[in-house]
């Protein structure tokens, strides 16, 4: 009977024991607050959060009803650059120090610990790996030994992993091993060519973590010198074919991600083609409205495309007309400027390029002041009489703006005789080396 109480009363302790994330971050005035975010395939959901002590410690307890999986710590702004990842296995408390100087170090859970010294060891045999052919050695003998412990390493870890949720990150990370000698250009491209086949893009582990994007974007971007646009193009099919069938949203995501560092790398031919062949389809599939208008504005409004028209009032000898962009017959070039009396970068880059333009006379500029009211436009459109004005109200929810993709201030659309857009200019200064 005695023993039958003693049960009961341990009951609670065991049914809702918890398990805790604790840390320590240093230098701790540079850190406030932690948060714990649980990480999915499609975002993450935010699970708790705790001031820091005096000495940068933190404990945020885990109940019983926490899965297993990828769980994120974020330590500051912006929250997608100021975080990491970790692996919560159920069954273990989290512990780690985070130092600015020092970085990341896991001190209590086998499994974080485990993937840590892995990535850790693979980091220095790597290095070796690059300094021999950096080198240019041509030592076979060494070169063996240097492979033979790339391989005995990977081997090590995997049977150390194995029932471990880290093994599937470490094995995911199997590397490309020669089985003889190979000069730098071989083995980079044999690298390149094998560096995808051990990823499982439908593992859901994988798919919550930040490893499926770190090794997509070295695929794609880290690989190669330099980014050539059919090469790229390879890459994406190559890339495609790997996920496979199916996973839809990993491959939206993803695709989403490499698109938008191809629009930023202003490489629209990739970037286009990614859309046209992939992306947008995949955004209807999962009726993503949004990504769906971004990519057919950013392709509508790409080098080669005729500019979206739209009305606007034009004044001439004292007469004032309705006109719109494509009807205009007044230059050899158009420049559209999207600008806003209240952005002093435009107020700064507009005079510039008044200045500019006194040497340009077949180029007509036509400035869309994004406004929320009139009153200071009125006044400032007084500085640059040779503009064309039109007055753009509702700022970022104008229409034009939003035919034209426009999302800061000051943006530049230069186009030709016909309104077919030929540059557009990141500032002042590119605008001129275009012109010029």
């Amino acid at each position: 009977m005695k023993k039958l109480l003693l049960l009961i009363l341990l009951m609670p302790t065991v049914l809702f024991a918890q398990h805790h994330v604790n840390g320590t971050f240093s230098p701790a005035e540079e850190f406030t607050y932690a948060f714990l975010y649980h990480a999915t395939a499609t975002g993450s959901e935010y699970i708790n959060r705790a001031k820091l002590e005096a000495d940068g410690g933190f404990s945020i307890p885990l109940d019983s009803m926490s899965s297993a999986g990828i769980y994120k710590i974020v330590y500051g702004l912006p929250p997608e650059e100021n975080n990491f990842d970790f692996i919560y296995n159920g069954e273990e408390d989290i512990s780690f120090t985070f130092s600015l100087t020092e970085g990341l170090e896991f001190t209590d859970s086998n499994e974080n610990k485990l993937w840590s010294s892995y990535t850790k060891s693979m980091e220095l045999v790597n290095m070796t790996i690059s300094n021999f052919y950096t080198k240019e050695s041509t030592d076979i003998s060494g070169f063996e030994e240097i492979f033979k412990t790339l391989k005995d390493t990977q081997e090590a870890f995997e049977a150390a992993s194995k029932g471990a949720m880290a093994n599937v990150f470490i094995s995911a990370n199997r590397p490309y091993i020669p089985i003889e000698f190979e000069d730098i250009s071989t083995y980079a491209k044999n690298l390149k060519r094998t560096y995808l086949q051990n990823v499982d893009f439908s593992n859901p582990l994988l798919q919550s973590s930040e490893f499926l994007v770190d090794r997509v974007l070295a695929y794609v971007f880290g690989m190669t010198s330099q980014i050539d646009e059919k090469a790229s193009i390879v890459d994406i099919d190559t890339l495609m074919t790997s996920i496979g069938d199916g996973n839809i949203q990993i491959k939206t995501i993803l695709l989403k991600m490499i698109w938008l560092r191809f629009t930023q790398q202003n490489k629209e031919d990739v970037a286009n083609y990614i859309s046209n062949t992939y992306l947008l389809e995949l955004a209807q599939q999962t009726e993503n409205k949004e990504l769906e208008n971004e990519l057919i504005v950013y392709r509508t409004n790409s080098n080669g495309m005729q500019a979206h028209d739209f009305d606007f009032a034009i004044t001439t000898k004292g007469e004032t007309e309705r006109k719109t962009l494509h009807e205009l017959d007044v230059a050899e070039q158009y420049l559209i400027i999207f600008w806003s009396s209240s952005c002093g970068h435009c107020l700064e880059e507009l005079p510039s390029i008044t200045e500019f333009l006194k040497s340009k006379p077949n180029l007509k500029v036509i400035a869309i002041g994004l406004e929320d009211t009139a009153e200071r436009w009125e006044k400032e459109i007084a500085n640059f009489p040779d503009f064309i004005h039109v007055l753009g109200l509702q700022k970022w929810e104008n229409s034009i703006a939003i035919q034209y993709g426009v999302n800061s201030t000051p943006s530049y659309f230069l186009l030709n005789k016909d309104k077919i857009i030929i540059a557009k200019p990141y500032d002042a200064e590119a605008l001129k080396k275009t012109l010029e």
